[in-house]
């Protein structure tokens, strides 16, 4: 394996040595597994795909020029599906699985191409919106995040020297490196990479995930970005996400349509994948809401991923309710992947050791942690908050609550709604850094 020269590469940056995103591969596993769903039974739904700046005042628009982003976006809906991706994702195993993806699919995602955007700019932040089939806008989220994200981090690099340069990743390096040797600790562990969507940069997570390859060996159970996975022979992994029952709840009409609707898309993922891909994401209306209204099959389900409550707290809750349900936890398996770095993941770790079997997906702070890593200090190379989320279904308004009202998105008066139908029961409001 070579490795690349970051600090030489970013130096001689070219728009054909470099494009942010150089395939539509380039996105996380979850996405391309919620895609066949959606494109299986909900192609014709319309909806909206929002950018949503948590960081804000951190003004992106003065930051990242818009001319340039726009570049970016418009090479994203250049790329197609090669003939060796096609061939890997239907040749495949997946989760245990051969052919997950059905050659129907297949075939028409090979000739797809990214829709068309919306981009304004507004008192310093930008506007971007996806409207469009459920199907087709459902694929921006990720490289969009990718490209804004990238952008920033070159901006606040440009100027920058080689040697200065040098320094930058060399302390970045000797610092992933020194969570590598914490991590070594800890027997048994799972860590895979979730890094994709507020990532530094391209190079910089494929340098992050052959460093944790060779670093941890088979503690390293594989990538959500699907490219990454594919070219180094890892597994790629990822299941669902807050979207569907965004988009699920938003479509049924009175109150209590709208408690059921979160169980019927686990009917729905269950019909169409099932074994050990049914994990349960209960935070998108409050877990405490989830775990109340959930049919009792919901404790068959193989683990769940307790995205934003605290990872102990969250984890503890849900080991109560397989109590309840008379489960084994140690049977089960927890999926931790919120705002998670190396000091969180051997908390948890230690916690939970013996008790319940655990995955962790690292994300932002393994791929785009460079706080005090330049020469002198550089507030841009600090990773943000910042997410695409759906905002519309069919002409009607989409919510997020989350356990963390900091992370809710959605119109207020809609929210607040939706806070009396799912009620704010272990709602514990934090801080959202990444």
């Amino acid at each position: 394996m070579t490795v690349t020269d970051i600090a030489k590469r970013v130096y001689d940056h070219t728009w054909k040595l470099d494009p942010i995103i150089r395939s539509l591969l380039d996105t996380d596993f979850y996405k391309l597994l919620m895609l066949q769903m959606i494109w299986k039974m909900h192609r014709d739904v319309k909806v909206t795909f929002s950018l949503i700046n948590r960081n804000s005042a951190v003004r992106l628009a003065d930051e990242i020029d818009v001319n340039e982003l726009r570049e970016h976006l418009d090479h994203a809906r250049t790329l197609s599906l090669s003939k060796k991706e096609r061939i890997w994702l239907a040749g495949n195993t997946f989760y245990g699985r051969k052919q997950i993806f059905e050659p129907e699919f297949l075939a028409w995602f090979e000739t797809f191409r990214l829709p068309p955007y919306e981009l304004k700019v507004r008192d310093g932040q930008f506007e971007l919106e996806f409207h469009g089939s459920w199907a087709e806008t459902s694929m921006w989220e990720i490289p969009a995040l990718a490209i804004i994200n990238e952008l920033r981090s070159r901006a606040a690099m440009r100027g920058m020297g080689p040697f200065v340069l040098d320094v930058l990743y060399a302390r970045a390096k000797a610092k992933m490196w020194q969570k590598v040797e914490r991590l070594k600790q800890l027997p048994g562990i799972r860590i895979s990479d979730f890094g994709t969507r507020r990532r530094h940069s391209f190079l910089w997570q494929r340098w992050c995930v052959e460093a944790l390859k060779e670093g941890i060996g088979d503690s390293f159970t594989g990538s959500s970005n699907v490219l990454l996975a594919m070219d180094a022979d890892l597994e790629a992994v990822g299941t669902n996400a807050h979207e569907l029952p965004m988009v699920y709840v938003a479509l049924t009409d009175d109150d209590a349509a709208k408690v059921k609707a979160q169980y019927r898309v686990l009917e729905d993922w269950n019909k169409l994948y099932g074994g050990n891909l049914l994990i349960v994401l209960p935070d998108t209306f409050g877990t405490a809401s989830f775990l109340h209204h959930a049919p009792d099959w919901v404790a068959d389900w193989t683990g769940f991923r307790p995205d934003s409550a605290p990872p102990i707290e969250g984890g503890e809750r849900i080991i109560d309710w397989w109590h309840k349900m008379g489960k084994d936890p140690k049977d089960k398996i927890l999926i931790f992947s919120d705002g998670l770095d190396v000091g969180s993941i051997e908390q948890t770790y230690r916690h939970f050791h013996g008790r319940v079997r655990m995955a962790f997906g690292w994300g932002t702070n393994l791929t785009n942690d460079f706080k005090d890593c330049a020469p002198q200090k550089n507030e841009q190379l600090k990773a943000i908050s910042l997410v695409c989320k759906i905002t519309e279904a069919d002409g009607r308004p989409a919510v997020k609550l989350s356990d963390n009202p900091q992370k809710a998105t959605g119109d207020p008066a809609e929210i607040e709604r939706y806070l009396k139908i799912f009620g704010s029961e272990d709602r514990v409001e934090r801080e959202v850094l990444v």
